[in-house]
């Protein structure tokens, strides 16, 4: 048995249910779970439960496997979170994250970018819905978009600087540089973490054999139930 913790429309579920034997998806918005019903309507090995990561209602010890993606970084006490996923996790079973990095393998110039993004966040993030989402969607044409492409054809030359922003969407759809874009300026809360302080989360959660990405996105993580 598996689980999704923080599933939204399940996209990545869809890739995950074909290869286990049952699938379990987990979200805190009921509007995200009907979404994520929708697109797994041809899947008979899932079920979906409305919980928050800090409070699942699964069987301790009883997954063979869990991932959380883009998940903790949103969330209040995001070491809780890891903690809870550790106590319904097998012994020996793998757990994947991912969560926003602290761009603590980036230069100065890099860090400094993130940073006037970030104070764009802080104030596209308080504004109403309709808003949030008309922004996204101008900073995906005009910034995403542009960044990207500019970056597959720097990369086709072999003239890619490793600084380049946004380069991480280079070879990807537009589709997925809107829902990212909504996904990063509609939110209040966002934690950074470095590749340490995920570490000692995952380390103090009882996790070993732990193994960061070595490519984008970072920090993409797997680690072992202990």
């Amino acid at each position: 048995m598996c689980a999704d913790l923080g599933c939204g429309s399940g996209r990545w579920s869809k890739f995950v249910a074909q290869r286990v034997g049952h699938l379990i998806l987990v979200d805190a918005s009921p509007e995200a779970l009907e979404v994520a019903k929708i697109n797994l309507k041809n899947f008979t090995n899932v079920s979906f439960i409305n919980s928050s990561i800090e409070d699942l209602p699964i069987e301790n010890e009883s997954l063979d496997f869990a991932f959380c993606l883009g998940v903790l970084h949103r969330m209040p006490n995001p070491a809780a979170g890891i903690d809870s996923i550790a106590a319904k996790l097998k012994k020996g079973a793998p757990c994947l994250i991912y969560v926003y990095y602290a761009f603590d393998n980036r230069c100065f110039i890099y860090q400094i970018l993130w940073g006037c993004s970030d104070w764009i966040r802080r104030l596209v993030s308080r504004l109403p819905y309709i808003l949030r989402f008309f922004i996204s969607q101008i900073i995906s044409i005009f910034i995403y978009w542009p960044l990207a492409r500019m970056a597959l054809l720097l990369d086709y030359l072999r003239l890619l600087p490793d600084s380049w922003p946004l380069a991480y969407y280079r070879d990807k759809p537009f589709y997925v540089m809107r829902n990212d874009a909504l996904d990063r300026f509609e939110t209040k809360l966002e934690h950074r973490f470095s590749r340490f302080e995920i570490n000692e989360m995952l380390t103090n959660a009882g996790f070993n054999n732990i193994r960061f990405s070595d490519r984008p996105p970072y920090w993409c993580t797997l680690a072992i139930k202990s």
